[in-house]
């Protein structure tokens, strides 16, 4: 019987197998997923199935590649291996636990709300990748709840659905190659590092059903269960932090807890280890298990044209002003931080392109476009500039004609798009910035890290960017406080225009870093390399920086409000900080005996271009009284400082002191041996300078070499051809699009407020703090609320309900995670059955608390009154 399905579909087909988990257990009834794809070998199948308990809890869902004209035997074959109910699928069937459900021929199956969806393919034959197509429904509805499995077969099909599945946190199991008859599908799965467990096929159900007992909270006894990961762990994950730094050299502890937690309890599960430290000890032995982590903790989610409404304010508004406000003289410079697989950096390459096509009188200018990412593999995709044959679905006709040359079952970016962008692995947390930029674009990858990494990254673009430079964001995030940095240019896409003359203090751009960076000081406060050399433009600045600070007098530059924008030299004897609030007003900071002839000076100097002098002024400073000379000056140019006043000031020598000759030729040796220790500090660093510039000259030389090499390799690759029995031969990648997400938290967001709307039951929401975050209209009845309670504490609030233990049994509530209901007596003599619940997100992490209030009055005066109307009351 096997032999003649063999036979009768007239080629080496695969199999996707995905199965549902109805437990309640997982996620709170949300479904765990599981995908495999194999060769139509019977053991394979056979060695699977004959390991799976007939109530196990899950459902099975097999996909194979059918001849479309031929009715499929595998049901027949599966039922005779399998005490589970077997069906052949169809459209809109609702997937039950305990049964497998098989594809029917000429058809592609997903899985959309529970039920299997099966729809007549869209390619034609030979082009169908039905295992992606499975993987891809699988990985968008479950999200890391996913399970996806790769068996034997031929060909790719199944691996980059694959790796949808394990970029949303899923599961990722493959057969071991060496136990697969056909061992191309296992072997492009584990190439493309998207395997979690790789074992043989009668191996796999026992892994699987362990690795859900253990994420779902319900191992069995015998086995070890993980250890959830609190507070209380902080040591060994700082020491998993300090591993990842010692292996990849990048650092992870400014990346948001609870996802990086999440990713490491999935590991956990994975290998069975029950606690935080075992984990420890097993990545410091075992150095792939870092490398799994490393990629593990990055998260590439990406497409071309992702966001369509900013794409088309770049084309119409931001990129011609660009045009139009910077000089000639340049052309426009751009970084795209966190380009993953390089979708972005050439959707903006092709939109520059139509707008230099739009408006001829650009046609001259260029843009040099830097995309950057920590993944090396991603960027290794990006540089081939070759993508699937499913990007048509984000990609219009139009440009794809354009600005792609076709091949065989992909797509590839054609040269004169490539040509405009630069890619590089580049970690925007240790690594100095791209500077003398027009445009940075960060979308979507601060949402990753904490509140503090955020901080330093939003000066540390403006620090970026040219005058007039734009900053885009995804839409999640936004410049929060630093809005003196940026202004909105259109603050519903995120996209801001760089704020000039903004004074933010020093650019303290370094984090906790590995190897430890020089914390920035007063005289370097711009970011250092990792790498010890140092280019001769730094030298000369720092030279020229101690130069100025030796030789020449003290100023300060303020603004036409008297605010200190700029400081040179040491100026604190002549400024001294105001006691109270800081503030940085000149006015405010000056010393006695200089705030009076000074404001006069400063007004006299905005009305000229001569300068003002201000001779022998008595100060009082921290060495007694002091004579000082002080200069007023307009300021015209540059046109950066137009409209603000330079005060210098110039001590002068005491009457006694110039009569005194001796005392001139002491301060005039001090001078001389000074000059002299100053002279062979600047001779060092010019000698350093000649040293660092010949090493420059190497490593460019070096890397203009391997750029050479990399550029031949990038025009000598071709598309490699899948085995002759494959029938799928090219890779057709599957991303999962965050628009999708975001149109989806809308919607739900619209639900929910439809629901509390409709309902008449008394509801309040708190957050982990016991503060107020939402409530119903009837909670208004029980509550003194308003609008502006919102964030206000629980125990503030004055009610009418006779509870005094009210917040005590919530935070109960909070620390057993078992819910509280009681009936309680208003002051107005009505009933409510009061029940307290904890609040989980969709992450599963307690965030707070929901209280309801259903309205029982009627229930207990008829309960009275029956009681009263009983004989035998």
């Amino acid at each position: 019987m096997r032999s003649a399905a063999g036979s009768r579909t007239g080629h080496t087909a695969s199999w996707s197998l995905c199965l549902v988990r109805s437990s309640p257990a997982v996620r709170e009834g949300r479904r765990a997923l599981l995908a495999l794809a194999l060769r139509p070998e019977a053991s394979a199948l056979e060695q699977f199935f004959a390991q799976v308990p007939p109530k196990s809890g899950l459902a099975f869902v097999v996909v194979q590649h059918l001849d479309p004209t031929e009715k499929s035997l595998l049901p027949e074959l599966l039922q005779r291996v399998t005490a589970m109910r077997v069906h052949e699928a169809a459209d809109m069937m609702r997937i039950e636990p305990d049964c497998v459900y098989v594809i029917p021929p000429n058809a592609e199956i997903s899985v959309v709300d529970g039920v299997l969806k099966a729809e007549k393919p869209v390619q034609p034959r030979g082009m169908r990748l039905p295992i992606n197509v499975l993987f891809s429904s699988l990985a968008r509805e479950e999200g890391e709840c996913s399970i996806g499995v790769i068996l034997s077969g031929m060909g790719s099909d199944g691996t980059l659905g694959l790796q949808s599945v394990k970029a949303l946190g899923g599961l990722t199991v493959v057969q071991e190659p060496q136990s697969a008859q056909f061992d191309s599908m296992p072997k492009s799965a584990i190439a493309a590092g998207c395997a979690d467990i790789v074992a043989p096929p009668a191996q796999l159900p026992a892994r699987i059903l362990a690795y859900i007992a253990r994420a779902s909270g319900t191992a069995a006894a015998e086995a070890p269960t993980v250890e959830p990961l609190d507070e209380s762990a902080e040591d060994p994950l700082q020491r998993i932090f300090e591993l990842l730094r010692k292996r990849s050299g990048h650092d992870f502890s400014h990346y948001k807890p609870n996802s990086v937690r999440r990713r490491i309890e999935r590991r956990m599960a994975i290998h069975a280890i029950a606690s935080l430290e075992k984990y420890q000890d097993f990545l410091r032995d075992n150095t792939q298990e870092g490398d799994l982590l490393f990629k593990e903790l990055l998260i590439g989610v990406t497409s071309f044209f992702r966001d369509s409404a900013v794409w088309r304010q770049l084309s119409d508004v931001t990129l011609p002003e660009l045009l139009a406000r910077q000089a000639e003289a340049h052309d426009l410079r751009a970084w795209i931080v966190g380009c993953s697989t390089g979708e972005e950096a050439f959707s903006l390459a092709i939109v520059f392109a139509e707008v230099l096509e739009r408006l001829p009188q650009y046609r001259g200018r260029s843009l040099q476009i830097f995309a950057s990412d920590l993944s090396a593999d991603a960027i290794a995709f990006a540089r081939s500039a070759q993508y699937p044959a499913s990007i048509h679905t984000d990609v219009s006709p139009d440009r794809l004609k354009r600005f792609f040359n076709a091949h065989t079952g992909h797509f590839r970016v054609n040269k004169s798009i490539r040509d405009m962008v630069l890619f590089a692995q580049h970690d925007v947390i240790l690594d100095p910035p791209f500077t003398k930029l027009d445009l940075v674009s960060c979308r979507n990858l601060m949402i990753y890290f904490d509140s503090d990494l955020q901080s330093r990254l939003l000066p540390l673009f403006h620090y970026s960017l040219r005058l007039g430079g734009v900053l885009l964001l995804g839409g999640a995030e936004s410049v929060g406080r630093f809005n003196r940095l940026f202004s909105p240019i259109d603050a519903k896409l995120r996209v801001y225009l760089r704020q000039d003359n903004v004074s933010h203090g020093a650019h303290d751009f370094q984090v906790k870093s590995f190897p430890p960076l020089s914390k920035p000081s007063k005289d370097h406060p711009l970011p250092l390399s990792r790498t010890p050399v140092q280019t001769g433009e730094n030298l000369q600045v720092a030279a020229d920086h101690m130069l100025l600070q030796v030789y020449t007098p003290p100023a300060v530059v303020v603004n036409n409000e008297g605010d200190i924008v700029y400081l040179s030299g040491r100026t604190g004897k002549y400024l001294e900080p105001a006691a109270g609030k800081a503030n940085w007003n000149f006015h405010a900071m000056i010393r006695e005996g200089l705030r009076s002839p000074l404001a006069s000076a400063l007004t006299e100097a905005a009305g000229q271009r001569e300068p003002v002098e201000l001779r022998s002024l008595r100060v009082e400073g921290p060495g007694g009284v002091q004579l000082v000379d002080v200069t007023v000056q307009a300021l015209v140019e540059p046109a950066a400082l137009q409209g603000m006043v330079m005060v210098v000031f110039r001590d002068v020598v005491s009457q006694a002191r110039r009569g005194s000759r001796k005392a001139q030729r002491e301060v005039d040796a001090a001078r001389e041996v000074d000059l002299q220790q100053y002279l062979g500090e600047i001779h060092a660093l010019r000698e350093e300078t000649r040293a660092s510039r010949e090493e420059l000259q190497a490593a460019n030389e070096e890397l203009q070499s391997t750029n050479e090499e990399l550029q031949s390799t990038n025009e000598e690759l071709t598309t490699s051809k899948e085995e002759m029995q494959s029938m799928n031969e090219e890779l057709q990648t599957i991303n999962a699009e965050m628009q999708t997400k975001l149109d989806d938290l809308a919607l739900a967001q619209g639900d929910l407020k439809n629901l509390l709307n409709s309902t008449d039951i008394a509801m309040l929401f708190l957050d982990k703090d016991l503060n107020v975050r939402r409530y119903t209209d009837r909670a208004l009845k029980i509550f003194n609320l308003r609008e502006r309670d919102i964030g206000r504490p629980l125990s503030d609030l004055t009610t009418s309900l006779r509870y005094p233990t009210l917040k005590e049994d919530v935070l109960e509530t909070l620390r057993t995670l078992v819910f509280s209901e009681k009936q309680i007596l208003t002051s107005d003599s009505r009933w409510y059955s009061v029940r307290i619940m904890a609040y989980r997100t969709l992450d599963d992490v307690i965030d707070g608390a929901v209280i309801t209030f259903v309205d029982i009055t009627g229930t207990k005066e008829l309960e009275s009154k029956l009681r009263t109307d009983s004989p035998h009351s």
